[in-house]
């Protein structure tokens, strides 16, 4: 429980954080430069306890490594950076919480978990959510690009914890997640020449901030967030993000004084209501 809320406090901050940092650095290079640095982190982490390691991954493992590390470490953040840079904190952050539908009906496939009917009554009322937000587009109160990436961003987020959910029965989560930054930060070099071009140009804030996703929503929070899914269902994982949004709302209030538009908060509300029927028990 501990693990899940550290999580949710660290991830609900990097929507404040990518909002900030985006203003002076592009979106590839803004996840290169987090995932290097909580690469950085982790790495130090595993050569200073080497036994909390765990076991190397093998050959089979190899597949489901890449998968995560581009789809979830890469493709997530590329998109969600891109994203923040039309839309605020909060809107970003309510659009990307349909993941943990997505995970739930990814996870009912593949993984076995089940497919019950709550699920798609839920899928229904967050999609129709997400119509709601993406019509504040026609108000201004959010670009419809914004929220086309958001959308991509939250497919690559269930894509990457489905594919990461097996490692975890074989490999420690602190493994998991520093080879998955390895992959993501990999595919994102071809930007180290814009990266090194923003940040000299970004002020202290930026970098302070850029170094802070770093540290905390990504080596620590995704970290914590491997831990606590290897002790349950990627379904019932994902249901724990739904303070995410609220958080993120709060946080983009008090830190960048932004406030969704009225009508994206009720696309919102209507997101956060699918993922909660969704999640709720089917009567025996």
């Amino acid at each position: 429980m501990l693990a899940a809320g550290t999580t949710v406090v660290l991830w609900a901050s990097a929507f404040v954080g990518i909002r900030h940092v985006g203003t002076e650095v592009g979106p590839a290079a803004l996840t290169l430069g987090r995932l290097a640095v909580a690469a950085l982190v982790l790495g130090l982490v595993l050569l200073a306890r080497p036994r909390a390691a765990g076991p190397r991954p093998s050959r089979r493992d190899l597949p489901l490594l890449l998968l995560c590390g581009l789809a979830w470490f890469g493709a997530y953040n590329v998109a969600l950076n891109a994203a923040e840079q039309r839309l605020d904190a909060g809107t970003a952050a309510m659009l990307v919480n349909v993941g943990p539908l997505l995970i739930a009906a990814l996870a009912g496939v593949v993984l076995g978990e089940g497919f019950p009917r709550p699920l798609v009554t839920g899928l229904g009322v967050a999609f129709a959510g997400v119509l709601v937000i993406g019509a504040a587009s026609s108000s201004g109160g959010a670009e419809a690009w914004g929220v086309v990436l958001c959308l991509v961003a939250a497919v690559a987020y269930a894509v990457g914890v489905v594919a990461q959910k097996p490692l975890l029965g074989r490999l420690t989560g602190l493994r998991v997640t520093f080879l998955a930054c390895a992959v993501g930060g990999a595919a994102c070099l071809p930007a180290a020449p814009a990266l090194a071009d923003d940040l000299a140009a970004a002020s202290t804030g930026t970098v302070l901030w850029l170094a802070y996703l770093g540290v905390f929503p990504t080596a620590v929070a995704f970290t914590t967030w491997a831990f606590a899914l290897s002790r349950t269902t990627a379904g019932r994982m994902g249901a724990t993000t739904y303070l995410v949004p609220p958080l993120a709302v709060l946080m983009g209030w008090a830190l960048l004084g932004e406030v969704p538009a009225a009508l994206a908060l009720a696309g919102g509300a209507l997101c956060l209501a699918g993922v909660a029927l969704a999640r709720r028990r089917p009567a025996p």
